[in-house]
């Protein structure tokens, strides 16, 4: 089994950035399931939270009801988040919205989508970012050095929907089973992880990572291409040109409308900027990002049980079957994060593509890129004029570091780093 197809089986199954690998995995019952789980398995999410936050008013000291609540908060961000496109029609099978992180969720088809403007869809980013700084905070105050949560992760649900029931086809082993096209009900509901001190940084870590996504979206105006182009990823948007949203028959035997639309939608990635303050939020998620994950790494490196692990260390078995953890790839990974905070201080630099490498150590800075952000054009970049900015003389990125990653990763050094976080 590859890893870059079963690393998403979890938590970044919501992200769904790759199609996860068969989850049928041999595991035990939970001797003593959480208070939680009962909620989770019958998708009232809300229910959950307040009996959590009740109980935590009650017993400040209760780690696994703190951590169940931030669990609870992330999946409700999640859920609206999901309810929100199916509200509006996501084309979740066109391959626009297939290539954008946070569009990659099984969403239901809607037959009857209301119409969508652009104000609205920043609401819903808007929306998203905030209930994720609620449930990063909420992680923040658990005391990760003894705390465990185990759950039967298939059996949760969520009302993607919003017909008001979580029903068993919107349990989490279908919707996994639906993008993997592998597992069955028996298996998916048998699947147990516990949680523990690492995850909680490895889910705060996810937290920042998806806010930063949020930020850097809201800190550009992208009402053109909304117009012009948004009808590739919502079925039902607003747009002056509505004749781009009618079926027509291609004009050639060869070639349709699709192409043309997709055309346009690259060129159209050309977005002033309108809120540079989310920029600088943006690298300070990421730099988070990066903090969380060496944390989570330093708790699981510190484990001496072995119990259903989600990310195991050298000595444990993890619940992914297949995969190994050693430590070689472990000290990789730290040299990974220290490279990309090198890269995000600005300590080093990006290798400029154009012009005569060999004769000059020139490169971008990546930090003002976020600090003094200006008009975001993909072509321009990809050509190199719109890096003309951010070009700077000093020390490159080592390509060795990189290098090093592929080989020890074995070439799947991308689907790791989604896992590891």
């Amino acid at each position: 089994m590859k890893v870059r197809h079963c690393c998403l089986l979890i938590m970044p199954a919501f992200l769904l950035l790759h199609p996860a690998a068969n989850y049928a995995v041999a595991a035990n019952e939970a001797p003593q399931p959480p208070v939680v789980e009962s909620y989770l398995e019958k998708g009232e999410l809300a229910e959950a939270a307040a009996a959590l936050e009740k109980l935590i008013a009650q017993q400040p000291d209760d780690q696994q009801a703190r951590f169940s609540l931030g669990v609870v908060q992330f999946l409700q961000a999640i859920e609206h988040l999901g309810q929100s496109y199916h509200r509006y029609g996501l084309r979740t099978s066109r391959f626009v919205a297939g290539q954008i992180p946070l569009l990659r969720l099984p969403i239901p088809k809607n037959p009857h989508p209301e119409e969508m403007t652009y104000e609205a869809g920043g609401k819903i980013l808007e929306t998203f970012l905030a209930k994720l700084t609620v449930a990063e905070a909420t992680l923040a105050k658990v005391d990760t050095t003894d705390v465990k949560l185990p759950l039967h992760f298939g059996r949760i649900r969520l009302d993607l929907n919003s017909d008001g029931n979580a029903d068993q086809n919107e349990a989490l082993w279908k919707l996994l089973a639906t993008v993997t096209r592998g597992g069955d009900q028996a298996a998916g509901e048998k699947f147990l992880i516990a949680f523990d001190g690492g995850d909680v940084h490895w889910l705060r870590g996810y937290c920042h990572l998806l806010s930063a996504f949020c930020d850097i979206a809201l800190a550009y105006d992208g009402h053109e291409l909304f117009e012009r182009a948004g009808h590739l990823l919502i079925s039902n948007n607003k747009t002056p040109y509505v004749y781009l949203t009618e079926e027509s028959k291609p004009q050639t035997g060869w070639i349709n409308n699709g192409l043309f639309d997709i055309v346009a939608f690259i060129h159209l990635i050309n977005f002033q900027v309108v809120a540079p303050e989310r920029m600088t939020n943006a690298l300070e998620h990421l730099e988070a990002m990066i903090e969380q994950s060496r944390q989570s790494w330093k708790r699981i490196l510190a484990e001496n049980d072995d119990d259903h692990e989600w990310l195991p260390n050298p000595n444990q078995t993890g619940v992914l079957p297949n995969v190994r953890v050693r430590q070689e790839m472990i000290d990789a990974w730290h040299e990974f994060l220290d490279e990309m905070e090198l890269l995000l201080q600005g300590k080093r630099l990006i290798p400029f593509w154009r012009g005569d490498q060999a004769s000059q150590a020139r490169g971008i800075n990546l930090r003002p890129v976020f600090t003094e952000p200006r008009q975001f054009d993909l072509v321009l970049w990809i050509s190199g004029t719109a890096a003309d900015p951010y070009l700077e003389d000093g020390p490159l990125t080592d390509p060795r570091v990189w290098q090093r990653l592929m080989r020890v990763f074995r070439g799947e050094f991308f689907g790791f780093a989604i896992w590891f976080n």
